[in-house]
């Protein structure tokens, strides 16, 4: 069994499609299709279900998928641990970043980067919690940053970064015009651009407004705070934010933010890997990074 062989078919269970496969393994599809026949010769299981085209993975081919991620991860683990030893940490760390988070990578980054010049990070800053512990699991990415819920930590490694704080952000006009908020079924009058349901900051705004007897209505909702803060900045919106997000981002002088009655609202922040032992040495010099941040450490205290 060649590496080569793992990587390819690996390639076709992500792509989905031969000549895709072969087109980012940088080999022609006959070789790539002979590559993955040699290995269900030599496993002596059919693991992918032919037709015209790709049409899946066979039972048999679902569990080897497994391992080739897993004895794929643990190889470049290797490679990058004994590299380490000679000449510093080199490669690729490939991070999911929750949208929420996104502030946090990037001090989590520079810290990273200040200390290993010569590792490149990959930051994938789209993708909702559940989708990055997935990943994680599959070998499909290094480390994420997610919402932490009860089952994450059973599952992952677990480092946690700090507890969000949901805050109202509008400008002075608005809050003018519409009677400044004191509670938060105040601020569900107000014209709203929020984070969509299913998303899990939204899922944290409305279970604890819920729990308030208050339930909002949003006029926009958009998948990205950059896309609410843009609509809060044009003066028709409020909007519901990480006050974590804020610090840094130079925002019109007429824009105000502030905490609202009760118990602060947010759910932990968490930065996860995999759970094998021994860990990535490249996931482990994150953890690293993520423990030197000050603000980090003060809200964990």
């Amino acid at each position: 069994m060649l590496f080569r062989q793992l990587e390819y078919f690996v390639a076709l269970a992500r792509e989905r499609h031969f000549a895709r496969a072969a087109e980012v393994c940088f080999v022609s599809q006959p070789a790539l299709s002979e590559a993955i026949r040699k290995l269900e010769r030599e496993l002596g299981v059919p693991l992918v279900r032919r037709g015209h085209s790709f049409q899946g993975l066979t039972p048999e081919g679902e569990r080897v998928l497994l391992w080739a991620r897993r004895i794929l991860a643990d190889h470049d683990a290797l490679h990058d641990e004994v590299a380490a030893l000679h000449a510093g940490l080199t490669g690729t760390l490939r991070v999911g970043v929750n949208p929420a988070a996104t502030s946090a990578a990037a001090v989590i980054s520079a810290a990273f980067c200040t200390t290993h010049p010569r590792v490149e990070l990959s930051l994938e800053t789209n993708l909702r919690s559940a989708d990055i512990v997935d990943r994680v699991q599959d070998f499909e990415l290094d480390a994420g940053i997610v919402y932490l819920d009860e089952d994450t930590a059973d599952q992952v490694r677990v480092q946690t970064l700090y507890r969000e704080r949901l805050v109202l952000i509008a400008s002075e006009r608005l809050l003018l015009d519409a009677g400044e908020p004191s509670t938060w079924a105040d601020a569900a009058n107000l014209p709203l651009c929020l984070l969509p349901r299913g998303m899990r900051g939204r899922e944290v705004l409305d279970h604890a407004l819920a729990d308030r007897g208050v339930a909002v209505r949003p006029q926009i909702e958009a998948d990205s705070i950059v896309a609410l803060l843009a609509h809060v900045m044009t003066g028709r919106w409020a909007s519901v934010v990480p006050e974590q997000w804020l610090p840094g981002l130079a925002l019109p002088q007429d824009l105000r933010t502030m905490p609202l009655d009760g118990p602060a609202i947010g759910a932990h922040m968490a930065l996860i890997s995999h759970a094998a032992e021994p860990a990535s040495v490249l996931a482990r010099a994150l953890f690293e990074a993520a423990g030197t941040v000050d603000r980090f450490r003060e809200s964990s205290d």
